[in-house]
Formats: C-alpha cells, sequence, structure tokens
C-alpha cells in the first residue's frame, strides 16, 4: 500500500529521490542519465523536489573518527514531568546542543533517546556531568555506549 504523499510524485521522481540518496555528488547530466530523462527536465525535477521539501539537504558524510568523534553513546532521558511545557524546555535545549546527533521523543522507558557522538569515555563524562544532566526537566539517564556500529544512516526504503 502506498503512502498518500508518495502518489504526489511519479516514478521518474522517485527514481531520481532514490539515486541522489545513493550519491548526492551527481552532476545533473550524470542524474538525468541514469533516470533516464534530459537532462533539462532532470533539472526541473529536482529543483521541484527540493522546493516542495522531497529532498531536505545534500551534505556530505563525514567519518567520525577521522575527526576525533569514534564513539557513539545513546541515551535515554528521563524528564521529572510529563508535560508540554518540559517537552518544549527541553526539546529547545537539546537542539542547540551540536554534540546531539539524533534527539527523538519515545514510548518506553524513557522520554527521549539521544544519540551522541564523542572522542572518548572520558570526553562523554564530562558532556554528562556538565551538560547533559543539567539540561531542563532531566530527572535521570541511562547510558548505553555503543560497541559497533552495524548499520547507520541507512538509505530509505521506497
Amino acid at each position: 500500500m502506498e503512502d498518500a504523499s508518495m502518489a504526489a510524485i511519479d516514478r521518474i521522481d522517485r527514481n531520481i529521490l532514490r539515486v541522489l540518496q545513493a550519491d548526492g555528488r551527481l552532476s545533473n547530466a550524470e542524474l538525468a542519465d541514469r533516470v533516464n530523462v534530459s537532462p533539462a527536465t532532470c533539472h526541473r525535477r529536482t529543483q521541484r523536489l527540493f522546493a516542495e521539501g522531497w529532498i531536505r539537504s545534500v551534505r556530505a558524510e563525514i567519518e567520525p573518527g577521522r575527526v576525533g568523534l569514534g564513539v557513539v553513546v545513546m541515551v535515554g532521558v528521563v524528564l521529572d514531568r510529563s508535560t508540554p511545557e518540559s517537552f518544549a524546555a527541553f526539546e529547545t535545549a537539546a537542539l542547540k546542543l551540536s554534540v546531539v546527533l539524533d534527539c527523538h521523543l519515545v514510548a518506553g522507558d524513557f522520554d527521549y533517546l539521544l544519540k551522541i557522538r564523542v572522542r572518548d569515555m572520558a570526553d562523554f563524562n564530562r558532556l554528562h556531568g556538565e551538560t547533559l544532566i543539567a539540561l531542563p526537566g532531566v530527572r535521570q539517564t541511562r547510558t548505553f555506549f555503543v560497541m559497533k556500529v552495524v548499520k547507520d544512516s541507512a538509505p530509505l526504503a521506497f
């Protein structure tokens, strides 16, 4: 069953999205060739996909270890209150932290699950003691050091 929003784009648009998701460095001519349309048509469609919000951004994926951020830490955060105001205050503060790669409001044992990258355990210990537990409304954190990244930032399957 196809999502209603997917009905707003056709097979060519979906192919453009799939190809760009796999390799965002392609030139317009290379992309047009891969999806079997003219470069002019490809450019027009790609610009429309950007304008309509189908493509959020195009960026390079940096090797984390090469920039000194080889350790992945998942942090479950429990807030002291479950109110719209406490959620908003936490989210506003979390959005300002560049070390937080992902922040998800979740159902279950935590209110939020954060994905963070740091240099090492000492770096995380400093971050935890100085920043994470001081975030608005934080009652408790549960930390999980990732032993091995098996799959990360996989392409969307559509």
